[in-house]
C-alpha cells in the first residue's frame, strides 16, 4: 500500500503514531458515545463506534501517506495539513479530551506523542 520507501526508523515512528492517535480516538469514543453503539474496532483494536471508526480509519490514511514522517515533530507543527478541515476539527476535539486522559491509560504513548518521539 505503501508508495514511499521508508526507513526502518520512519516506518517504525509511522506504526507508532497510528496506533496513538488510534488509541486516542477509542479513549475519546469510551468516554463520549454509549457503550452500546461500540460495535465497530479502531486500527488499536479497542471499540468504537461507527463514526470513530471512520474518523480512525480517515486519520491511519492520512498517517499512512504522511510525507514528512521522517522529518516533522506533529501534525499541528507541520506545514502540509493534510487532514481535510472538518476531520482536523474532529482530531482536534478527540485530543483535547483523549490528551490528558492518555497519561494514565497509555502513558508511554502520551509521552512519545508529546515528546515527538
Amino acid at each position: 500500500m505503501r508508495e514511499l520507501n521508508d526507513t526502518p526508523k520512519t516506518a517504525k515512528r509511522r506504526a507508532r503514531e497510528k496506533r496513538t492517535v488510534s488509541q486516542m480516538i477509542a479513549l475519546y469514543c469510551a468516554g463520549n458515545h454509549d457503550a452500546a453503539s461500540r460495535t465497530e474496532r479502531a486500527a488499536c483494536g479497542e471499540p468504537v463506534c461507527r463514526a470513530c471508526a471512520e474518523l480512525d480509519a480517515y486519520a491511519a490514511l492520512r498517517t499512512e501517506r504522511c510525507r514528512k514522517m521522517d522529518a516533522k515533530t506533529s501534525c499541528e507543527q507541520c506545514g502540509n495539513h493534510c487532514y481535510k478541515p472538518a476531520m482536523r476539527e474532529k482530531v482536534r476535539a478527540v485530543m483535547r479530551y483523549a490528551g490528558p486522559r492518555m497519561l494514565a491509560r497509555h502513558p508511554v504513548a502520551a509521552l512519545r506523542h508529546l515528546l515527538g518521539a
